[in-house]
């Protein structure tokens, strides 16, 4: 007779835990053409992987979670999907938190195959969360939503970027529905967290380091149950001491992304700047 089905632990549960046991610094693992030359690597599969995995070295044990930037393996082809392939998985073999910065989007069938590519259990490319994009509204991303909540994944939705591309779109007006009046930000924001439940849901948003929540019509306490995929500190110029500032009473809830700051230290210092970057983070949340 077998026993009743094991409860899987919701992404945003390990999530809270991964905060409370290493910190909210992610670092992210993106192989730029120049860094590779820069720690004498080729621009190359065999490269962008051994990159990779010296990332990975360096974070574990330093910190909690990673961020492979998906298009700087994928612009080596089959390659370089099998290199990112030993990336994901020697990452979450050290006990990180992975979020595939993959920035998938689409309908149906198409995007619910996405989300089969990078949450199902057992793929190749399996991480803990993806970032998604809902230019097709955030309801298109229903069925990836649903798998990461059956198999205790995430998603982290674009919302308000740091790129300054971006803002005339995403501050623009919804005229239309019961989300009338609002900013598409404002809008993603509100229908990611009819997903969510406190204390702390699995469908993320992606909010800049460098953007103010009132100029997108979103409020900290809009984001009270809401993970925070927070791109723009170091090589953007935003130090960790702006953390309070911009995300308010939801700062607890921010993963802090820093790439450049700490992938430029090098392959011999690169561990080292993990630490001072994590000791830092601690202290801004400590104080």
């Amino acid at each position: 007779m077998s026993g009743s089905p094991v409860a899987v632990p919701s992404f945003g549960q390990r999530l809270q835990q991964t905060f409370a046991s290493a910190g909210h610094l992610c670092v992210g693992i993106d192989p730029h053409s120049y860094l590779l030359t820069d720690w004498g690597l080729d621009n190359s599969a065999a490269g962008v992987r051994e990159f990779g995995l010296r990332v990975v070295e360096a974070t574990a044990g330093r910190a909690g979670i990673v961020k492979p930037q998906v298009a700087f393996y994928e612009r080596h082809g089959s390659a370089g999907f099998a290199a990112l392939e030993d990336v994901l998985r020697e990452a979450r073999a050290a006990g990180l938190l992975v979020i595939a910065d993959a920035k998938r989007g689409d309908l149906g069938t198409s995007v619910e195959a996405y989300g089969q590519a990078w949450l199902t259990p057992g793929s190749p490319l399996e991480a803990d969360a993806m970032t998604v994009s809902a230019f097709q509204g955030v309801g298109s991303l229903t069925q990836p939503a649903e798998l990461a909540a059956r198999v205790g994944k995430g998603l982290f939705v674009l919302t308000a970027t740091s790129n300054p591309e971006s803002v005339a779109l995403q501050t623009a007006t919804i005229t239309r529905g019961e989300l009338t009046g609002a900013s598409v930000s404002a809008g993603i924001v509100t229908g990611v967290n009819s997903w969510n439940a406190a204390p702390l849901g699995s469908i993320g948003v992606v909010i800049g380091a460098t953007v103010r929540l009132s100029d997108y019509g979103i409020t900290d306490e809009d984001l009270a149950v809401t993970p925070i995929l927070a791109p723009g500190f170091g090589h953007q110029g935003i130090g960790f001491d702006a953390l309070h500032r911009v995300y308010g009473s939801a700062a607890g809830n921010v993963v802090v992304s820093s790439s450049r700051a700490i992938l430029e230290a090098g392959p011999y210092g690169i561990a080292d700047q993990v630490t001072v970057q994590a000791r830092e983070l601690a202290a801004v949340f400590a104080a």
